[in-house]
């Protein structure tokens, strides 16, 4: 994706980016999709500069109470007996290396599951875990030799040409037999994220999640649910895994959680899993005062009575204006497809084949000629445009996104 601009931006408000010329320009993704309240939202804002004011760092020693306000906060919804936590990292990808090491040392097996498409980090061990082969080239250390990888529930695009009226969950037969055939015999742990994000905003079916813990219960393995994209009310509820009846034994979060993107990360799981040592996973700015009082007052936020019911609304809303753009344009849009406000427009040729030109080109005309921010699918390569405005996104501000879209779409033709 190219999309730059030779201004400098230097006020953000709402969802919205200013730049030195004073030209608005409207954020159709949350940032790097951890702008979950947008950019200053003022109770946030609030809360932050007055911790900025007291006291911005103390060694974790120190932390734990403040730790543990926030994390009672985000237990309070967590699904499947999840009643424990862990808040010693900042960014997503070391929050899912926590997950992975507690799921092996519980187990006291090897090998870590995870989908095609996947994306889990950008540290080489979150890289090596993560399903596109091209990030981890010319890294030779973060290839994992005990990753497997197993095709995605990518319905659109069926890897087995199934007809999703009639699918036999070949896909949950394929992960069955890489635990069989393809590994070492020793399997830890399976990571998944409710909806793969960076992969396309593929949204496997309730089945599949169904099957893949009956599949974990059997084989004994720790079922990790990467929310560091849908997590913190994304999806219209706190956890994308409530939506789905996941189940997962573990949930990781970062991203939204820090509500105007401070970086904060956040591991929950059940307490038979808080197992590791402080000394066994552990980062200095982790649990530092600032990322504690902006995941606390986020939480505050998105936990306020109607709050999550307007995000479905809203979300509603927005897959109302997105879906007939399919029908519109037949030969740039496949499908439109989401949940909350977190939505994805499949770009196609002609011939319905994925076409990473046309959505990188959509990307870059929309922030040229409608000052419209976007963001596409691994990194470039995939072919879906991304639609995320923040949680707190007005139904104008969301027609708004959709008209400026459009306009786009009838320009490429």
């Amino acid at each position: 994706m190219s999309t730059t601009t030779e201004s400098r931006f230097s006020v953000g408000q709402g969802i919205r980016l200013i730049d030195d010329a004073g030209n608005e320009y409207l954020d159709g993704v949350s940032g790097t999709f951890n702008l979950s309240l947008g950019y200053n939202h003022p109770y946030v804002v609030e809360k932050i500069q007055e911790q900025v004011g007291n006291l911005t760092h103390m060694s974790s020693s120190f932390t734990e109470p403040y730790v543990e306000e926030v994390l009672s906060l985000l237990l309070e919804e967590a699904p499947n007996g999840i009643d424990a936590g862990w808040m010693r990292d900042i960014t997503g990808s070391t929050a899912n290396e926590c997950a992975t090491k507690i799921a092996q040392k519980y187990t006291g097996e090897r090998d870590i599951v995870s989908l095609y498409y996947s994306h889990h980090g950008q540290t080489q061990f979150a890289t090596g875990i993560s399903g596109n082969a091209f990030r981890r080239k010319g890294f030779p250390n973060s290839t994992v030799p005990n990753s497997l990888h197993v095709p995605v529930p990518y319905c659109y695009r069926c890897p087995f040409q199934s007809d999703p009226d009639h699918c036999a969950m070949q896909c949950i037969e394929a992960l069955s037999d890489q635990l069989e055939f393809g590994g070492s015999g020793s399997t830890a742990c399976m990571i998944i994220e409710p909806i793969l994000g960076n992969g396309g905003n593929i949204i496997p079916p309730m089945e599949y999640f169904k099957q893949l813990r009956k599949l974990c219960d059997e084989h004994n393995m720790i079922l990790i649910a990467d929310e560091v994209q849908t997590g913190i009310g994304r999806t219209g509820y706190m956890y994308a895994s409530t939506l789905f009846d996941i189940k997962p034994d573990i949930i990781t979060l970062a991203k939204g959680l820090g509500g105007i993107g401070v970086p904060v990360a956040a591991v929950l799981m059940q307490s038979r899993l808080n197992i590791l040592e402080k000394h066994e996973h552990s980062f200095t700015s982790g649990s530092n005062m600032i990322s504690l009082t902006a995941a606390r007052s986020t939480m505050e936020v998105v936990s306020a009575p109607g709050f999550l019911e307007s995000v479905r609304s809203k979300g509603e809303l927005l897959g109302n204006l997105l879906s007939p753009l399919a029908e519109l344009y037949p030969d740039t849009i496949g499908e439109a497809r989401g949940v909350g406000l977190m939505w994805g427009l499949e770009i196609v040729d002609g011939d319905g084949a994925p076409d990473s030109r046309k959505a990188n080109a959509i990307i870059d005309m929309a922030f040229r000629d409608e000052n419209l921010i976007l963001r596409g699918s691994r990194y470039g390569f995939g072919n879906v445009v991304k639609v995320r405005p923040s949680l707190t996104v007005t139904e104008d501000e969301i027609v708004e996104i959709i008209g400026r879209l459009e306009r786009v779409l009838q320009k490429m033709g």
